[in-house]
């Protein structure tokens, strides 16, 4: 097993995104990499904590390898975006890849790399290790299974990418 930190915008659409994709196996939304320890929902959204909205994902690398995710990743947010995903705007909504295997690091790279070259502005994905993270309350948790309704950025047709999407042979061969 093992685990990636994905921020993406608001964290509860890329929650269940992340949630209907085969090899994954739990997700938790929570706050990354920040100046404080254990912030809260209200403390985040000041923008004054450095915490970015995110969802750990714990995954089988034998079913959903790191570039699959990545790539999937890719297809649920604004790569070029600063500061916003959808609607919601601000430092909390930036996004961002943290690691805390440093193998990843090249996997990661080579990755933005290749998104780069579909894009002709500047890619504004962060990439870093991950120096901390909280778990968010227990009503952030699932926020989309429990309130289907609830506002998402993260359109449907995505869910089912997600849902329906599969690895490649080349996923594997990175």
């Amino acid at each position: 097993m093992a685990t990636i930190y994905l921020a993406g915008g608001c964290f509860w659409g890329l929650e269940k995104y992340f949630s209907l994709v085969e090899g994954v196996t739990a997700t938790d939304v929570g706050y990354a990499n920040g100046t404080t320890d254990s912030p809260s929902y209200e403390e985040v959204c000041t923008g004054r904590t450095g915490h970015a909205e995110a969802v750990r994902v714990e995954y089988d690398p034998a079913v959903a390898p790191l570039p699959f995710l990545l790539d999937l990743f890719y297809e649920a947010i604004d790569p070029v975006a600063v500061n916003r995903q959808g609607n919601d705007i601000g430092t909390q909504y930036r996004t961002g890849i943290y690691y805390t295997d440093p193998a990843e690091r090249g996997r990661i790279d080579r990755s933005i790399a290749a998104l780069q070259e579909r894009y002709d502005r500047p890619i504004a994905i962060e990439v870093a290790p991950l120096t901390n993270y909280t778990s968010a309350e227990g009503y952030h948790q699932d926020y989309l299974v429990k309130n289907p309704g609830g506002y998402c950025h993260i359109g449907f047709a995505e869910f089912e990418i997600a849902r329906n999407a599969r690895p490649t042979e080349e996923h594997f061969g990175e």
